[in-house]
């Protein structure tokens, strides 16, 4: 067989898993276009390596994105970017084949905004054994090889980046139609300026993030019911001001991003906007607006394939 021929059928391989490599890169860096990033840089070690020599290309390809990200995770400017107040995960509409597994809970889980925003309290090697362990099912012999630590290291990562996700995750997996119907009665108060009837579908300690459309330094942060309905009503209540500046009357649909419940502002075939709710207990426990242009373009691109339902405000 000629060089060419391998060729082809090693770029084959790789190809295959793609976007398994695209999921695990998506989960250890939050950044849709970040991941693309670092599995474009594993095909070109593949491509550079001696493919003759590996004999387990899915492992070997795992260790060089695993490591692609953690370089990213710890490089100074990253640092600066994923500062803590200044960054939110960026976005993904449900059924993106980079959201990866999701046949079990922990799988789901690991994807949802709430927990990739969690993991940013995490050391870099803290994300990727929970990663590895809580997503790919990785053993903590596999995990150890991928990462160059031992067993007990891995199993003590692992420790602790579950009890630090543990005592601040808030709420669970709740029924979509349950769901469905929490986030529409929000956006029915909301729009209408209904504080009271706001306040009263949150939690006692609600609380609501903004990235303000990438235009802040800092993330918005409201850290009371009544503030968070108060961001909530002015948010979403319609004005011309707000058209002109997203370029021309939106809709504003349901959808599921990251497994969870959320509401996207559409206009055209654009995405300007995505809010996302955190539901526990029947309640609204917290509120994820995200609309810098730069979070949004693979949700974009992904809403322009995704058959919608009808708006639940056509004109907003």
């Amino acid at each position: 067989m000629d060089s060419t021929a391998i060729d082809a059928i090693d770029t084959g391989r790789f190809e295959a898993g793609r976007n398994r490599l695209a999921s695990l890169a998506y989960r250890l860096l939050g950044s849709a276009a970040d991941a693309e990033d670092a599995v474009q840089d594993a095909f070109l070690h593949w491509q550079a390596a001696d493919r003759r020599r590996i004999k387990v290309p899915e492992a070997w390809l795992t260790k060089v994105v695993t490591n692609l990200c953690l370089d990213r995770l710890r490089s100074a400017q990253a640092r600066r970017e994923r500062a803590v107040g200044a960054w939110l995960p960026e976005p993904l509409l449900d059924g993106d084949p980079m959201l990866g597994p999701a046949d079990t809970f922990e799988q789901r889980e690991s994807v949802s905004l709430a927990v990739l925003t969690l993991m940013e309290r995490l050391t870099p090697l803290e994300r990727a054994v929970y990663v590895l362990r809580e997503a790919f099912s990785y053993g903590h012999a596999e995990i150890a090889e991928l990462l160059d630590i031992g067993v007990s290291a891995s199993q003590q990562h692992l420790h602790r980046a579950r009890h630090r996700i543990t005592v601040a995750r808030r709420g669970g997996e709740v029924d979509p139609a349950s769901a469905r119907r929490i986030v529409e009665e929000f956006l029915a108060a909301a729009t209408s300026g209904r504080i009271e009837k706001l306040v009263a579908l949150l939690t006692d300690d609600a609380t609501a993030i903004s990235d303000g459309a990438g235009l802040t330094a800092r993330l918005l942060e409201y850290d009371t019911p009544r503030r968070v309905a108060a961001i909530a009503r002015a948010g979403f209540k319609p004005a011309p001001g707000k058209r002109r500046l997203v370029g021309g009357t939106p809709a504003i649909h349901y959808a599921r991003v990251n497994g969870t419940p959320a509401v996207l502002t559409v206009v055209g075939d654009r995405v300007v906007g995505a809010v996302a709710f955190d539901i526990t207990g029947g309640k609204i426990a917290t509120v994820r607006g995200i609309a810098a242009p730069a979070r949004l373009v693979r949700l974009t691109e992904a809403w322009r394939h995704h058959d919608a339902d009808p708006p639940l405000i056509a004109r907003w």
